[in-house]
């Protein structure tokens, strides 16, 4: 009896300890909780009207960090002080901040409208990559020739005109769209400055292709949205590409199981 006694004190103890541990977890994160709240609410109150999103406490220096357009930001406990720029790690050379907003801002596949952009299929095209590109962007040319080189991919690209920059990329762009063979026309384009033989007069996607790159905060092209939703804007070299290709497949498929 005196060890059955002993045995139900001795439960009782550890489950009290793991009440009292969960208690203090959950006070912990109440805390936090409203702190992020206060600074989120100081932060809109410092630049009303802004969109200020992602509010969290960062590992750096005991600073919160939030997102600001497609910004970073940095603040104290008070927002009596604000940083705007990127945290690198001097060890591995990496752009800390970089890599936070990649996360933040990822695109769900699935959400992609695929069946408005132009598609190419190269080699199994088993691995995906979206790109949101401009007619008369040279760096989308850039792009264009590196992608040359890849294989086993399909590639989506969403005809992007950006018209403060390039006042006559819609109008190609529709040309594009209209030609019997999109993917053909595409190519010529970027290959030999040829444009199909049409008025481009039919109906395009350009209008709704603008309306979802706002969404997704697209404001420089090409920006590249690969399949596990992580965004880059800029025309990447090659073995940049296959790595951001390799890297989504790997995040997709998840930890190889032992």
């Amino acid at each position: 009896m005196r060890l059955l006694l002993s045995s139900l004190v001795l439960a009782g103890m550890a489950c009290v300890a793991v009440n009292s541990a969960w208690a203090q977890e959950n006070t912990k994160t109440d805390a936090s909780a409203k702190e992020i709240a206060t600074v989120k609410k100081l932060l809109e109150a410092r630049f009303p009207g802004a969109p200020i999103s992602n509010v969290s406490k960062s590992p750096y220096f005991g600073l919160y960090e939030a997102q600001l357009d497609d910004r970073m930001l940095y603040t104290d406990a008070k927002v009596d002080y604000v940083l705007v720029g990127s945290v690198y790690d001097t060890a591995t050379r990496t752009n800390l901040t970089e890599q936070r907003m990649r996360k933040m801002n990822r695109v769900a596949w699935e959400s992609l409208p695929l069946d408005i952009a132009i598609k190419k299929v190269k080699g199994d095209g088993s691995r995906k990559l979206a790109v949101f590109s401009d007619a008369d962007c040279p760096f989308c040319k850039r792009l264009e020739t590196e992608m040359k080189r890849l294989d086993n991919v399909t590639v989506y690209t969403f005809l992007f005109p950006i018209e403060q920059l390039h006042p006559d990329a819609a109008r190609k762009s529709a040309r594009i769209w209209c030609a019997p063979d999109r993917l053909k026309a595409w190519d010529d384009w970027f290959d030999s400055a040829k444009l199909p033989d049409n008025k481009g007069d039919c109906a395009t996607p350009i209008a709704q292709t603008a309306l979802l790159g706002q969404k997704f905060h697209v404001n420089a092209t090409p920006t590249l949205i690969f399949a596990d939703g992580s965004v880059v804007a800029g025309a990447l070299p090659l073995d940049r590409l296959e790595a951001e290709l390799n890297q989504a497949e790997s995040e997709i498929k998840g930890p190889a199981k032992k």
